[in-house]
Formats: structure tokens, sequence, C-alpha cells
């Protein structure tokens, strides 16, 4: 039968939506990532292609947002963020694959 009644449930295509909104947005990050300017700083803008920039900035700067009393500047918060993309992107692989039987 395919998918579960639960799965097209609109919190569970939101929730997918955003796993696939991530996991495009760090393929993103590492597609135009030089290690060489890492000393340097980030110019995310700068490294991001303007077609690819929308979706990357949408979600950095959603996990990027500060909270109340956060005095991080916005480039740690999204050093941060990156750090939470990555940790999102493997709970999501995980999550995918199934339980090995030991």
């Amino acid at each position: 039968m395919g998918s579960s009644t639960v799965d097209r449930e609109p919190a569970a295509l939101a929730m997918r939506i955003g796993i696939v909104a991530a996991e495009a947005a760090l393929a993103t990050f590492a597609r135009n990532l030089d290690l060489d300017d890492l000393e340097s700083g980030l110019d995310f803008e700068g490294a991001i292609g303007p077609t690819e920039w929308p979706l990357f900035s949408l979600v950095i700067d959603t996990l990027a947002e500060a909270a109340p009393g956060d005095t991080r500047s916005l480039d740690e918060r999204r050093a941060d963020a990156l750090n939470d993309l990555a940790r999102i992107c493997m709970a999501a692989r995980n999550e995918d694959r199934p339980a090995r039987v030991a």
C-alpha cells in the first residue's frame, strides 16, 4: 500500500519538506565551500549562487534567529546554525535507515 495515512498528514508532509530543504541547503553550502576562505570568515551570500541563495538563506536564517537575550553576532549564530543544519541532516538520515538487528 505504499505510505501510511500518517505519512500523508499535513504535519508529516511539512516535516518532510523541512528535511528536504535542510538537506538541499547543506548540499549547497558543501558544494560552494572554499576551505581556504574559512580563515577570513564566511561570506555566505558571496559563496552561494543567486539561484540557490533564497532556500539556503531561508534555512540558515531560520536556524540562526536570535532568541531574546542572545548577544551573539549574526556570524556566530550562522556558524552555530550550520552545525545545527548538519545535525538535522544526520539525524534525518539515521532515522530513514532501518534499525539493525543484533
